[in-house]
């Protein structure tokens, strides 16, 4: 549930487009709120299972936030996340490989250093889509614990 977990996704949804109109007419200005408005929308949009549509949203959610504040800002690397994620679950896993590896991680740890929760997100994100991707299982090498178990190791 979202807004405040008073209205169900698709009761949210028209809230959450008219809000966006609102802020982008009266408060245009104001880019900050106008990105988490659209944030917000695609968020609803990604809870309904209209991840394409939501992934439309991210990316110019994303652009926008590179062009105000810089790829290494920790608002615009938390919409990469989300275009990184919505890459992942359309199956686009080489362009959400490459985004997250050559753009967001290496900003990310440059940024807001090796344990900060976004750079924890992208390299979790990271090896998610290497565990999805199914050109990759290729990759992907079973090693033995002690106890006899085995875990997936992924190669990039």
């Amino acid at each position: 549930q979202i807004l405040g977990n008073s209205l169900r996704p698709e009761e949210a949804l028209p809230v959450l487009k008219a809000g966006l109109a609102l802020m982008c007419r009266s408060f245009g200005h104001d880019e900050n709120n106008v990105l988490n408005a659209q944030t917000n929308l695609a968020n609803c949009l990604d809870e309904l299972g209209r991840c394409d549509e939501a992934l439309v949203i991210q990316r110019e959610s994303f652009a926008r936030r590179v062009a105000k504040d810089g790829v290494a800002h920790e608002s615009t690397i938390g919409s990469g996340v989300n275009v990184a994620v919505s890459l992942n679950k359309l199956g686009s896993w080489h362009e959400a490989r490459k985004f997250v590896r050559d753009q967001l991680l290496p900003a990310a740890r440059r940024s807001l250093g090796p344990d900060h929760h976004l750079t924890l997100a992208l390299k979790q994100n990271l090896a998610d889509i290497l565990q999805d991707d199914p050109s990759r299982t290729r990759n992907v090498l079973s090693l033995n614990h002690r106890a006899g178990s085995t875990r997936p190791v992924f190669i990039p």
